[in-house]
């Protein structure tokens, strides 16, 4: 960064990974070749886009920061498959890209929750995601009944999750104040739990019983759908659930079944 006389933007959250094992494993686990088109969310100063642009595949990397730009350019420009977008992931169209995709990228902390559900809903969703993020967030991606949350619940409805290795802190520059994980998203391109027509009553009721997640699932559910409390339990009964039970602790089948028992009444 020195040699290119680059500051990390912390507005923009960004800490570069530099170690090359690291890279390498990220890079592995995406498993790019040359008919993989790939999407790299915030390549930075791009020594995760090297490492995959040798292995062959097609590179479409998304930065928002004009002050990286001509540095990736000069460094980039001049390999096949590269693509430089200067634009924020917030507003790309993510349907001009061929179907299939890949997504690897070092998210900032801050645009987690949201990219996870912005590429999990996209009509045009990625096929893979090797993602790093912080630590404590990949554990709650990847989590089980009793530890799960509404950003668990979330991804695990459209991907497979696996974590991946934990990379300590000192390997960025400049060193965030956590350690980070990388964690897998494979797409469920079939048997999806919840079928498309009833995704959104599905989150809104997920989103009501983690409204208040210390409290049972019964007074979650009932405070966040403005139920009355028996009647709550009477849905919950319906599909199995006990309603002393806390929302963490209800896995995405039983959510799926106390959806479809509101859904008949429109509850």
């Amino acid at each position: 960064m020195a040699d290119l006389d680059i500051e990390a933007n912390k507005d923009l959250g960004q800490h570069w990974l530099i170690d090359p094992d690291s890279l390498e494993a990220i890079c592995e686990l995406a498993r790019p070749g040359p008919s993989d088109y790939i999407l790299e969310i915030g390549p930075g100063t791009g020594n995760l886009t090297d490492v995959l642009l040798s292995k062959g595949a097609h590179l479409i990397a998304v930065e928002i920061d004009k002050g990286l730009l001509a540095g990736l350019a000069r460094r980039f420009n001049n390999r096949p498959g590269f693509e430089l977008i200067n634009a924020d992931i917030r507003s790309y169209d993510l349907g001009q890209l061929p179907k299939g995709y890949k997504v690897v990228a070092n998210i900032p902390y801050y645009l987690t929750g949201y990219l996870i559900r912005r590429l999990s809903e996209s009509a045009n969703p990625p096929s893979l995601c090797v993602l790093l993020v912080q630590k404590e967030v990949a554990e709650r991606l990847g989590a089980q009944p009793g530890k799960l949350s509404l950003l668990g619940v979330t991804a695990q409805t459209y991907w497979e999750v696996r974590l991946g290795p934990v990379i300590p802190a000192s390997l960025f520059s400049p060193p965030p104040k956590v350690d980070s994980q990388v964690v897998v998203l494979s797409r469920r391109s079939k048997n999806l739990l919840i079928p498309a027509n009833l995704r959104q009553q599905f989150f809104r009721i997920v989103g009501a019983g983690f409204s208040q997640r210390r409290k049972t699932i019964a007074n979650s559910l009932s405070a966040g759908l403005k139920l009355s409390k028996s009647t709550t339990e009477q849905y919950l009964k319906r599909a199995g659930i006990d309603p002393l039970r806390r929302p963490q602790e209800i896995s995405l089948k039983e959510w799926a079944k106390l959806s479809e028992e509101l859904s008949k009444s429109d509850a």
